[in-house]
């Protein structure tokens, strides 16, 4: 596992470059990660195809990366919690005769709380982004790279992929879902041409924990969103399967795997506790 935790001002690597002048298709590109992807991406020379749900923000930054950086930039709203938004989204390339040489799922949401007391309705959304539309996603974007021979492919995962973590526990086994789903896939297609790599952030500021509902005291040490996508686009540069953003992220996720999962998942749940719990 690599720690590519370097400042998000220095330039990517020289493989990079493999993305100049090509097609890389973001999920989620309206905030946070997402949105630092893009820049980053355009700053490269990347055309891109940004989805998400606010077509008003994707709108907007289209036309800056394009006045800033000359490339070239699509929009295309989805809502990944419908099952049928990717094949919407592949459609949409397919019309625009776009290849697309680097598929970002980044596109994906959490929710605080008792586990037991969060809508069934809103878990099950959170699969379908989370876990559903990944797949669905990757499914259709891999095969023509693997028909080329080429490509890339970054899924934004979670340090939370690596432990039980109560009070976000369908969210973190989402990411676990992610996670494995990406090592499982980078093995299948390292011969075939096709590099898989999954990002795994920690606390960051986006807007993520006020969708999630969750407390600010949770992010008093949050990395940028630029630094985290910095780190991941420049894993997948290098061609790594997982890298954790922040050392202090890297630190602990080792720490965890020397510990009885009990263990964790107890000092996890002291962490996240509600603080309504804690005062009862």
């Amino acid at each position: 596992m690599a720690d590519i935790s370097r400042d998000s001002s220095n330039t990517l690597p020289k493989s990079a470059g493999r993305w100049a002048q090509k097609w890389a298709l973001i999920t989620g590109a309206s905030a946070g990660i997402g949105l630092a992807l893009a820049e980053q991406l355009a700053g490269v020379g990347s055309n891109l195809v940004l989805t998400a749900r606010r077509t008003d923000r994707l709108a907007q930054l289209a036309a800056d990366l394009t006045a800033k950086n000359g490339v070239r930039v699509e929009v295309f709203g989805a809502d990944l919690v419908q099952p049928d938004a990717p094949d919407q989204i592949y459609d949409f390339t397919k019309a625009k005769n776009i290849e697309i040489e680097l598929l970002i799922n980044n596109a994906g949401f959490g929710a605080f709380g008792n586990n037991h007391e969060i809508a069934p309705r809103r878990l099950a959304e959170m699969i379908q982004v989370n876990c559903a539309a990944v797949v669905h996603l990757t499914s259709l974007f891999v095969p023509p790279m693997v028909e080329r021979k080429r490509g890339d492919v970054l899924i934004v995962a979670s340090t939370a992929a690596f432990q039980p973590v109560p009070f976000i526990a369908a969210y973190a086994a989402t990411k676990a879902f992610d996670l494995i789903f990406a090592e499982g896939v980078a093995e299948e297609l390292r011969p075939l041409g096709v590099h898989v790599c999954a990002l795994c952030p920690g606390s960051t500021n986006t807007e993520f924990k006020d969708v999630a509902g969750q407390p600010d005291r949770l992010f008093r040490v949050a990395e940028t969103a630029a630094k985290v996508a910095h780190v991941g686009l420049e894993g997948l540069a290098l061609r790594k399967t997982v890298v954790i953003s922040g050392g202090m992220n890297q630190l602990m996720v080792a720490a965890e795997r020397l510990a009885p999962r009990r263990f964790v998942a107890k000092m996890a749940a002291k962490t996240m506790m509600p603080k309504e719990s804690r005062g009862a």
